[in-house]
């Protein structure tokens, strides 16, 4: 599935560019921002975790690495650290705050193939444009042995059947695609990769369904909230199509 339609490459930034799209908020506050935060602190160590199963050190190029938090856990794990963020402001922090090596897009098509041990994306993928494209870039640098982990919302998942239109993981107009579990094993597959392993981002379900009701202007949208999220996760146990999901890729 796909938005349509789609903002051209040169007006889509200024969707980027508001407080509201909080992964590039640096002075993010309130309930909202802080709940944001407490749950990227607890991802942190949970995406860490997930990556020691398949890789321990080596290079690591992070896609729409964003204000850099990410990177810079991996950086203090001793991993050589890579980051490409197209965001100004978000790129800015990252390198000054952080000081991580951080570039445009355009770096993607002069890094050495075969480069890195880890490629990652998270909840990027939906945001480009040429998905084959894309995919082909980080087959050819990622080395023979490498990971792709990739993190996507799932359009089918309890949470966003229940929300519709108001479900937060469309994200429209800044999420171009949407993806099933099974859509994207398939584009995967198509483009020279191998599902190897699958985790559920159980947070999100509880902070999507947050959001969804806030876009209703519901009542009580925190604790609604919690309960959707709650329900959707305990559901999504029986079909794994969480509300959103990490995938482990290799070359196949």
């Amino acid at each position: 599935m796909f938005t349509n339609p789609v903002p051209d490459i040169e007006s889509i930034g200024k969707y980027y560019g508001t407080e509201k799209y909080l992964s590039h908020d640096t002075n993010s506050n309130g309930i909202l921002g802080n709940i944001y935060k407490t749950v990227r602190y607890f991802n942190l160590r949970g995406k860490y975790s997930l990556i020691k199963n398949f890789k321990t050190s080596g290079q690591i190029l992070d896609i729409g690495c964003g204000t850099g938090e990410f990177l810079n856990f991996m950086k203090q794990k001793n991993w050589e650290t890579f980051g490409i963020e197209p965001e100004v402001k978000a790129k800015e922090f990252a390198i000054n705050n952080y000081h991580l090596d951080i570039f445009p897009e355009s770096k993607l098509n002069e890094f050495d193939k075969n480069k890195f041990d880890l490629i990652t994306m998270w909840h990027v993928l939906e945001h480009v444009y040429d998905l084959n494209e894309r995919l082909g870039i980080i087959s050819d640098l990622l080395k023979n042995d490498g990971i792709f982990i990739n993190a996507l919302p799932i359009i089918d998942s309890p949470d966003a059947k229940k929300f519709g239109n108001y479900w937060a993981g469309l994200d429209v107009p800044r999420h171009l695609h949407h993806f099933s579990y099974e859509s994207f094993s398939q584009l995967a597959n198509n483009n020279g990769f191998k599902v190897i392993g699958s985790f559920p981002m159980k947070f999100d379900a509880y902070y999507v369904s947050y959001l969804s009701h806030q876009a209703k202007q519901n009542s009580m949208a925190f604790l609604r909230g919690l309960i959707d999220g709650l329900i959707s996760n305990f559901t999504a146990d029986k079909r794994r199509n969480y509300s959103s999901m990490i995938f482990v890729l290799g070359k196949s």
